[in-house]
């Protein structure tokens, strides 16, 4: 209930009372927020970084932003659970070696081509399934951390990856594989059409299905959830299979634009993953979140790291300036939640 004081106050300014309300919704809708904030640093970004409002730059972003987002919408089902996975770029250089072996021309078990590429392609989104499977296994059946599980998880396949490769990339990949970054299908370029049927499948899964209620209902609150008949164990083991898989398909486009199998592929992409989901205003407590929000997270990590490149700043003051804008969603974040509790 408002007071006489502020309702004198609107009566004389309403513009006033339209800003608040603005800003509450805001507020209460953190996607239209990062919505907000995206169009604004685009903009920002148009004057002040060199090269960035280009028609080169902007491929550049999109390309950047696919396999990121891939690996985020993944990572979103494991955080929904009240779950974290820190193996994912594990699991994207051990599908880059799994693939480029099985593709290179150098090392290819099969031909013809098309038979080789659907193998390779098909070892590839195995693999990350089962390295989800094992950590969501550890999780539930084992009852340990999923921090724990997926950080052993990352240095053990990480690991895996280097030894088995010795360290040398893989080359001579087929063309026709190598070619899928740069082709499209009626006007759309593959990239953007992979990333655009993950998202469609993770938001029908999510939203539409039987799965999508019970993971929601498990990162709330798993015990309620397991009492109402709830399967929660396979249904988290569900969502860390889903990261892997999604991971594997990032995969491939990394492999694909880099054009060889690499045993260090994506071994930066973890904190730009992680900020994706939470800038998106998916909870760090499990149970609140959407596939958009992190899409629309992928967007700004995307425009952030793209930017800052192009104002020639290092590496390490790039890692910074990330860390602190996750810093500060973590803490929006958080209080949300002690809002609603």
């Amino acid at each position: 209930m408002k007071s006489k004081t502020d309702s004198e106050a609107l009566k004389h300014n309403p513009e006033a009372g339209s800003s608040n309300k603005l800003i509450g919704n805001l507020l209460r809708n953190p996607e239209n927020t990062i919505v907000y904030v995206c169009l604004f640093y685009y903009l920002v970004m148009a004057f002040i970084a060199p090269g960035f409002f280009t028609v080169n730059n902007s491929w550049n972003i999109l390309f950047n932003l696919m396999p990121l987002m891939i690996v985020a919408v993944g990572q979103t089902f494991v955080m929904l659970g009240a779950g974290i996975d820190l193996s994912v770029t594990s699991v994207v250089a051990m599908a880059s070696i799994i693939g480029g072996y099985l593709l290179s021309d150098m090392t290819a078990l099969v031909e013809p081509v098309w038979l080789r590429m659907v193998m390779g392609l098909g070892a590839m989104v195995l693999a990350g399934g089962l390295i989800g499977f094992l950590n969501g296994l550890a999780v539930t059946r084992l009852g340990m951390p999923a921090f724990m599980v997926t950080l052993t998880t990352m240095i053990l396949f990480s690991g895996t990856a280097i030894w088995l490769t010795r360290s040398q990339n893989l080359y001579l990949l087929p063309e026709n594989f190598v070619n899928l970054t740069y082709s499209s299908l009626l006007f759309v370029p593959y990239p953007l059409l992979i990333g655009l049927i993950v998202i469609s499948a993770a938001w029908f899964l999510l939203n539409k299905t039987l799965f999508g209620e019970w993971l929601l209902a498990s990162g709330m609150n798993s015990k309620t959830a397991y009492l109402s008949g709830v399967p929660v164990s396979k249904t988290l083991v569900k969502a860390y299979v889903l990261s892997g898989c999604c991971a594997a398909v990032a995969s491939i486009l990394y492999t694909a634009r880099l054009e060889t199998g690499s045993p260090v592929m994506g071994q930066h992409i973890l904190l730009d993953v992680i900020g994706a989901v939470v800038i998106g205003g998916t909870s760090l407590f499990g149970g609140v979140g959407k596939i958009h929000w992190t899409v629309v997270g992928a967007v700004f990590m995307t425009l952030l790291d793209n930017s800052l490149n192009l104002l020639g700043l290092s590496y390490f003051l790039i890692m910074i300036v990330k860390g602190l804008v996750i810093l500060l969603a973590a803490l929006l974040n958080l209080m949300q939640v002690r809002k609603l509790t």
